[in-house]
């Protein structure tokens, strides 16, 4: 059935791109990662202030197509493939892998230009699973770390978020339906609010300050708050690719899954590659 289907489909496709409709691959994303949001996809490390952990994120969104519509409005379709990992830092150097957190699918766009405003939204499709690393056992005295052995915990989730810019400023709100969880009875929705701010120009146009917030009300047990707060520099393109440094405060449930139920508050420094 697929194969007399797919002609069809590249027929439609190449029509769609001769009529300069269909992007393949842009190469830019239509919507960019909510700056302050904990699960965007990221390029970077976090070290964290009087503490030996640290957070390193590996991963990328990819738009496969962009659709242009006569209004100037801009679908898009794109892949998210990343992981974030917990390390522990050691002398000489060393930073075993105490948990490794991974996530993949599928992301939907809707963006709408209006002079000086954007208005726009985002659909997620995912899978998100952990696992502990070696660097979570406890080699000679034949243990895991703390008498905490593994766990399973994994979660399928659909997400939604509608979001405004206007000039430098954007906010954005948005809910979580969670149709899949182990533990089976952990909360299935969790809801959240936060904005970026990118004061452009105010350096030059490579150097962009900026600050951003993300609240996040999560259902494990009970309803609770986690809060995450980036300020920082941008190098490059402020809507676009470059390298950030910043300061991160976070405060809530752990973003690790093998710890979902364990309250973390931090300081940190960060780096990251801007996809």
């Amino acid at each position: 059935m697929i194969k007399k289907i797919f002609p069809f489909i590249l027929i439609f496709l190449v029509s769609l791109t001769a009529q300069e409709k269909l992007n393949i691959f842009p190469g830019e994303l239509n919507i960019q990662p909510f700056t302050a949001n904990i699960l965007e996809p990221k390029l970077g490390f976090l070290f964290q202030i009087n503490d030996n952990e640290l957070r390193l994120d590996i991963g990328n969104s990819v738009d496969a197509l962009h659709f242009n519509l006569d209004d100037g409005s801009t679908l898009s379709m794109g892949l998210d493939l990343f992981t974030y990992t917990l390390l522990r830092g050691e002398s000489n150097f060393h930073f075993p892998v105490d948990a490794v957190d991974y996530l993949f699918g599928l992301n939907f766009g809707f963006k709408h230009n209006l002079g000086n405003m954007e208005l726009g939204a985002r659909m997620r499709i995912s899978d998100n699973s952990t696992h502990f690393v070696d660097g979570h056992y406890d080699g000679p005295n034949q243990q895991w770390r703390d008498g905490f052995s593994p766990r399973v915990y994994s979660r399928e989730f659909l997400e939604f978020i509608p979001f405004v810019r206007f000039i430098n400023l954007g906010h954005y709100g948005g809910v979580t339906y969670i149709f899949h969880v182990d533990p089976t009875d952990l909360g299935k929705d969790a809801y959240q609010a936060g904005f970026d701010y990118y004061l452009k120009d105010a350096i030059n146009k490579w150097l962009t300050p900026f600050a951003a917030y993300d609240l996040k009300l999560v259902n494990l047990y009970e309803r609770t708050a986690n809060h995450s707060l980036n300020v920082g520099l941008k190098i490059g393109n402020a809507g676009g690719h470059g390298l950030s440094l910043y300061y991160h405060y976070y405060s809530g449930y752990s973003v690790h899954g093998e710890y979902f139920d364990f309250r973390r508050e931090y300081s940190a420094f960060g780096l990251n590659v801007d996809i």
